[in-house]
C-alpha cells in the first residue's frame, strides 16, 4: 500500500472518528450510559486504527525515498 492510500484510509477513518464523536456529545446530553460506552470503545479502535495507518503511510514514505536515493 502506498503513502498516499495510507494517508488516505487515515482521514476516512479520521472522519469516522469524528462522527463517532459528535454521537458521543449527543448520549452524554442524553444520558444513554451503555451506548456512550460502546461509542468510547469505537473511538479507541478508530484511534488505534488511524495511528497504524500513518505509521504504515510512514513507512512507505521512507522505502519511497530511499528507493530514489
Amino acid at each position: 500500500m502506498s503513502s498516499e492510500e495510507s494517508l488516505a484510509r487515515a482521514e476516512e477513518l479520521l472522519a469516522r472518528l469524528e462522527r463517532a464523536r459528535g454521537e458521543l456529545e449527543q448520549l452524554s446530553q442524553a444520558d444513554d450510559a451503555e451506548r456512550a460506552l460502546d461509542v468510547l470503545t469505537e473511538l479507541a479502535e478508530l484511534s488505534k486504527a488511524i495511528e497504524e495507518e500513518l505509521q504504515r503511510a510512514k513507512r512507505a514514505a521512507e522505502a519511497d525515498a530511499d528507493a530514489e536515493s
